[in-house]
């Protein structure tokens, strides 16, 4: 499982520094999370393939969270893609992007999809054999989702050395990697557990921007690997994310802690600071393992 940070920025673009998008690659899939303005660019400075991008999701209509979504689109025509692609999002953002696409004259020459939300409730919005979605439902200005990505339990893995000395046929094998014991000729049974491994836990990813402090979605996060929780201010600003509806540094470790995530992850700064260092400062004086986001900002997630 791979993040990449395109841009974690709050509001707008900079010369140096760009609004919200991250992509994250799981289990051979590729999501892109939120798609401001300048997505397209930072796409190619992280030598993303626009090709493997086939769900999209958004999290609000704030501009700085989806104003690149028509250019993306626009682009993928012009790429001539081929595949269907998927958006998630509020409802309204089907007639905002196909009103564009209309005026312009454009069309997409691919099937596209969008699904639209409307739940306050969390939700399953994509799964697979692989990948199970569901929404975080956040409290913002205008209705807002987060999103929780889980891995699907592995297969168990193969013993070799039992399998051989056991001379267990390979058509076996999946019945193994699927917790099955097995029946010799001479009838007796060989449990599972001495065939196989268990499997490496399944691995998860929470993406919380924007919203206040809320304790509410503590359940629905809790253990996650990696949690992004935003963080615009200080908590010497606190009494502006109270105005506007956004987190401290501190508030998201507070939601760390209470959810016992493993690694926290801050983004979404409000660019009055000189630097983020400030913000990893804060949130380590409440939770012990926390990193920066920024832009073009990697993080391997073991």
């Amino acid at each position: 499982m791979k993040l990449t940070i395109l841009g974690c920025y709050a509001a707008t673009p900079r010369t140096l520094s760009n609004p919200t998008s991250q992509v994250l690659e799981i289990k051979n899939r590729v999501f892109l999370i939120d798609c401001a303005e300048g997505t397209q660019v930072q796409l190619r400075k992280s030598k993303v393939k626009f090709s493997k991008i086939n769900h999209i999701f958004i999290s609000h209509l704030h501009g700085d969270h989806f104003y690149g979504l028509v250019g993306l689109i626009s682009t993928f025509m012009l790429l001539n893609r081929e595949s269907d692609l998927h958006v998630y999002g509020p409802k309204g953002i089907k007639e905002i992007i196909l009103l564009q696409l209309r005026a312009s004259g454009s069309y997409t020459g691919y099937n596209l999809y969008f699904h639209e939300l409307e739940s306050k409730e969390s939700e399953i919005i994509f799964e697979d054999d692989r990948v199970v979605v569901k929404t975080i439902p956040l409290t913002h200005r205008i209705y807002t989702n987060g999103f929780l990505f889980q891995e699907k339990n592995k297969e168990r893995k193969l013993n070799i050395e039992a399998v051989e000395h056991y001379q267990i046929d390979k058509l076996y094998f999946n019945k193994i990697k699927y917790g099955g014991d097995i029946t010799l000729d001479d009838g007796t049974i060989i449990p599972n557990g001495d065939l196989s491994f268990d499997p490496i836990a399944a691995r998860s990813y929470a993406f919380c921007s924007d919203t206040v402090y809320d304790e509410k979605i503590i359940p629905i996060i809790e253990n996650v690997d990696y949690l992004y929780h935003e963080s615009t201010f200080l908590e010497s600003e606190a009494h502006l994310s109270e105005k506007t509806m956004h987190s401290t540094a501190k508030q998201a470790a507070t939601i760390a802690l209470k959810a016992k995530v493993k690694n926290l992850i801050l983004g979404h700064y409000s660019t009055r600071y000189g630097t983020i260092d400030f913000f990893k400062q804060e949130a380590e004086t409440i939770f012990p393992s926390v990193y920066l986001a920024d832009d073009a900002k990697e993080f391997e997630m073991e």
